[in-house]
This record gives structure tokens, C-alpha cells and sequence, in this order.
């Protein structure tokens, strides 16, 4: 891939913000086809009282807003965690074309484990999906997070 920038550190700094406000430490970033960032969130569910505020429905909803459009043709998201059934099916409704992940989820993850929404006969749309990308820091951030809610 000449000339590949990853957003990731953005969707980290995003992740540690969720984590501050209390939020499980989870960071989305959305990538226009010109390589802008077109939204950046962390996880909202506390916050918003929304159980579909994760950062990638987040990001998605700014980006798509941004655009005009529900369909990101062409876009890269980037997120710090497996994305859950529920954010893998709005991944693929709006078309996003890349989809970079951090950490693995094999309790709730949709995309490798779990539901493997992207391999259905039923999956309209299924993004090239690269993962483990900073999953060392990403695995890091969460361990440490619930660390915190066991003590």
C-alpha cells in the first residue's frame, strides 16, 4: 500500500477521551476518500443514555451527515476495537470501503468473531477489513480501563 497513513493514533486519543468521561475506551475515526478526517468519536452510551452510541455508529452518523449521504463509498474507518454486530451492519450499510481495527473482541466482536457479520450470504457490502493495527496499545488501554472497574 504506497502512501497508506493510518489514523489510528487519532482513533486512540479518541478512545483515552471515552475512558476519561467514564465510557468503555473505544475510538473511531472516519477517512474520506482524499485521506481528511471526516469525524473522530469515542464511545457515548453512558453519556448520551444510547445503547447505540458507540464511537463507530458515532463516527459513521458524522461522517454520513458530512457527506450528505447514508453511503460512504470509498471511505476507511478506523477503530480501536473489533466492531460489534451492531456497528459491522451499519459499517456495511454505509458502504465504507476499508476498515481498520485494533484489538480482537472475541466476547462481543462481529467482524472475526461471533456474529462474522461480514461473511453472510445476507451482507450487502463487506469492507476489506485489516485488524490488529497499534493492538497492543488498544488492548492496553481497555485491560487497564476495566482493571479499574474490578478493583
Amino acid at each position: 500500500m504506497s502512501g497508506f497513513l493510518s489514523h489510528m493514533d487519532r482513533a486512540l486519543s479518541e478512545a483515552r477521551a471515552a475512558a476519561l468521561r467514564g465510557e468503555v475506551p473505544v475510538g473511531a475515526v472516519v477517512v474520506a476518500p482524499d485521506g481528511r478526517v471526516v469525524a473522530a468519536e469515542g464511545n457515548r452510551t453512558r453519556e448520551l443514555c444510547d445503547p447505540t452510541a458507540h464511537a463507530e455508529i458515532l463516527a459513521l452518523r458524522a461522517a454520513c451527515a458530512a457527506a450528505g449521504s447514508e453511503r460512504l463509498p470509498g471511505h476507511d474507518l478506523y477503530v480501536t476495537l473489533e466492531p460489534c454486530p451492531m456497528c459491522a451492519a451499519a459499517i456495511s450499510f454505509a458502504r465504507v470501503a476499508r476498515l481498520y481495527y485494533g484489538a480482537a473482541d472475541p466476547k462481543s466482536g462481529g467482524v472475526a468473531h461471533g456474529a462474522r457479520v461480514f461473511s453472510h450470504p445476507q451482507c450487502h457490502h463487506a469492507p476489506e477489513v485489516y485488524d490488529g493495527i497499534a493492538e497492543v496499545e488498544a488492548g492496553r488501554l481497555l485491560r487497564a480501563f476495566f482493571a479499574g472497574r474490578r478493583e
